[in-house]
């Protein structure tokens, strides 16, 4: 059965909501463009955009230790480098998150909304060529649908593939048929990733996106169904070019 891609999704601002594209171009050794360029680091993060390097996601709002977070909506304009924020009392800021001004507004725009969630004085980030990733290098995540159909049929319930976040989501193959590709190259369009590790899931998928409420723990059931707590692999891009929805993934010799 041929791989195709079914969606592609960016998340512009760590811990916050996604967006789907229709397409993206991808850069060798670089993350798909604007995907967790943003982040708030918490008052006791040790980030320094002097000299940036890969902080812990719990320095910095995350779903997994600020649930809350999945109550602002983000958007980002690539075309006016805009990013709007939406609490979910209807408030809302358009700002550049590329200046200095901009950055210190949407940080005090987050704090507000969420000040429970805050530790310290919390700082808004933007570095070009930086990506707030949880993995140490800038990766694409990939999810089978296949694979959450099959966590959904233990379970015997939905699970929505946003829970998990990732960048690409794809039809085709069988159940788990990805965890099996580390080391492994694919042909997405141009493009050539190289999979790198399974992706093992913490407490941000216990969160439903449609609801916004804690509503089931897939980290447990990964484990007590299948034995791991894995969904999804990070690749990394070894070739650039443009993927799209709809491409064939072809999983090279």
């Amino acid at each position: 059965m041929t791989m195709l891609v079914d969606q592609l999704f960016r998340y512009p601002v760590k811990g916050l909501t996604g967006e789907a594209l229709a397409g993206a171009d991808l850069e060798t050794g670089r993350a798909i463009a604007w995907d967790r360029a943003f982040a708030l680091a918490q008052g006791d993060c040790g980030f320094d955009p002097a000299a940036p390097d890969w902080r812990p996601k719990t320095e910095f709002l995350c779903l997994a230790r600020n649930p809350d977070a999945i109550g602002i909506d983000c958007r980002f304009n690539d075309a006016t480098c805009m990013l709007t924020l939406i609490a979910p009392d209807g408030a809302a800021i358009d700002a550049s998150p590329l200046t200095e001004a901009g950055r210190d507004a949407l940080g005090a725009f987050l704090a507000a909304a969420l000040p429970a969630e805050m530790r310290g004085t919390p700082r808004f980030h933007h570095v070009s060529g930086h990506s707030f990733s949880d993995h140490r290098n800038q990766v694409i995540s990939l999810i089978g649908l296949s694979s959450l159909r099959a966590l959904e049929a233990a379970t015997g319930a939905p699970r929505h593939r946003l829970r998990f976040r990732a960048n690409i989501y794809f039809e085709g193959a069988e159940p788990w048929a990805e965890l099996g590709w580390v080391g492994r190259t694919l042909a997405i369009g141009a493009a050539r990733l190289r999979v790198t590790a399974r992706i093992d899931r913490c407490a941000a998928t216990t969160i439903n996106p449609e609801t916004r409420a804690r509503d089931a723990n897939p980290v447990k059931e990964l484990m007590t169904h299948f034995g791991h707590v894995d969904c999804g692999i990070y690749a990394e891009i070894v070739h650039p070019g443009r993927i799209a929805h709809g491409d064939p993934i072809i999983l090279l010799p």
